[in-house]
């Protein structure tokens, strides 16, 4: 084991308010790729799909590509040991909370409990008239788009579309763990969207302690990371998890 994993541990074991931050490289290992990047999703689909004005005017189209992406492809994806690992830290209270900007789902179904998920659930669908909120095991996503049973109105998945706002109460809760932390623990995020990389970045404000695991360098390593352990997510928690547990 490294110093730094050693460092890290005792950090944890030793803080008072512990939380994680997890971009799309903590669900790469379940198969899910990112978004952005080499290999990111936009590479291969046009953004304008999850573009709110466009989806509101041209939803049939848009739902064909949103199928397949988030409901075709995206389905049989399952939590790895990093998803795992996390939700055992906070059943042994050394973790609070989880802000994530993932939209997988994979924390919660992992076992983590408090997840504060910034930019909203692919596994929920909303009605933009009502409101009801539907889980997308119960859509029949071969009749496209899906409706509201209630008044008829096409349905749109429970995550932010390029135009929208981030979820209120996702939004105050994760900067709120932000300004308590003592410890920060950055998975998988590259620090490239905002407002989301605020988070992290307001707890180092408020003296916490950033600890990042990913496998290359990123934004946060050169300006707010104190302990940085290079290597996949699943790798570097599966050795965290040997010191903690």
């Amino acid at each position: 084991m490294s110093i730094l994993l050693k460092e890290s541990a005792k950090l944890i074991r030793e803080s008072n308010f512990t939380f994680a931050f997890t971009g799309a490289g903590i669900s790469v290992e379940s198969g899910i790729p990112p978004f952005r990047g080499e290999h990111g999703l936009w590479n291969k689909y046009d953004p304008q799909v999850l573009d709110l004005g466009y989806f509101l005017n041209n939803s049939e189209h848009c739902w064909t590509y949103i199928r397949e992406i988030f409901y075709d492809f995206f389905a049989n994806a399952k939590p790895n040991d990093a998803h795992r690992i996390l939700a055992k830290m906070e059943s042994n209270k050394l973790l609070k909370a989880v802000v994530t900007q993932n939209i997988d789902n994979l924390h919660y179904e992992a076992g983590s409990e408090t997840v504060y998920e910034f930019h909203g659930n692919s596994k929920k669908l909303k009605c933009l008239k009502c409101g009801k909120v539907y889980d997308a095991g119960d859509i029949d996503f071969e009749n496209i788009p899906p409706k509201c049973v209630h008044d008829g109105e096409v349905l749109k998945p429970n995550f932010i579309f390029f135009g929208e706002g981030i979820p209120p109460d996702a939004y105050a809760d994760s900067f709120a763990a932000a300004e308590k932390a003592e410890v920060c623990i950055i998975v998988g995020s590259t620090g490239e969207v905002t407002p989301a990389s605020y988070v992290p970045r307001t707890a180092k404000q408020a003296g916490a302690t950033i600890i990042e695991i990913n496998p290359e360098e990123t934004i946060f390593t050169s300006s707010i990371t104190d302990i940085y352990l290079k290597g996949k997510a699943t790798e570097v928690l599966r050795q965290l998890g040997e010191l903690l547990f």
